[in-house]
């Protein structure tokens, strides 16, 4: 069993913060839908009028986001970015995996872990959205 499954952080004696809370709301939400759908991906996909495929990559991404969240790492900006641009059908799942797989390639190159916040070459700034790609 994954060690991040087995035991949830806790801040100070009593506080805790529950990974989910640090989610952003748009995974919230998704997570919510999800349960609701009794974790039928075909019945999310229909939901959201998106193809399997896709949904399956918002997941992917929503675990991703989950991980990270536990794990203390901070948002990959890169990820969120291309999951948005799968979903809007901009681009296909397997060019966002390669431009995915490209970006972390440059990152372990460059020794950068900060993702889109350290700078890939200081060429993306700004929120990590479309118009920043401009």
């Amino acid at each position: 069993m994954d060690a991040a499954l087995r035991e949830i952080p806790q801040e100070g004696p009593r506080k805790r913060s529950h990974p989910l809370a640090n989610l952003p709301e748009e995974d919230l939400d998704f997570v919510a839908q999800f349960v609701l759908a009794s974790g039928s991906l075909k019945e999310m996909a229909l939901l959201h009028h998106v193809s399997y495929p896709t949904i399956r990559n918002t997941l992917d991404r929503v675990i991703a986001n989950l991980r990270d969240s536990m794990s203390g790492a901070p948002p990959d900006q890169m990820t969120g970015l291309l999951a948005d641009l799968v979903e809007r059908g901009e681009i296909k799942v397997g060019t966002a995996k390669n431009i995915r797989a490209v970006y972390r390639a440059a990152l372990e190159r460059s020794g950068l872990e900060g993702g889109l916040e350290g700078g890939l070459g200081g060429g993306l700034e700004g929120n990590g959205t479309k118009e920043d790609w401009e």
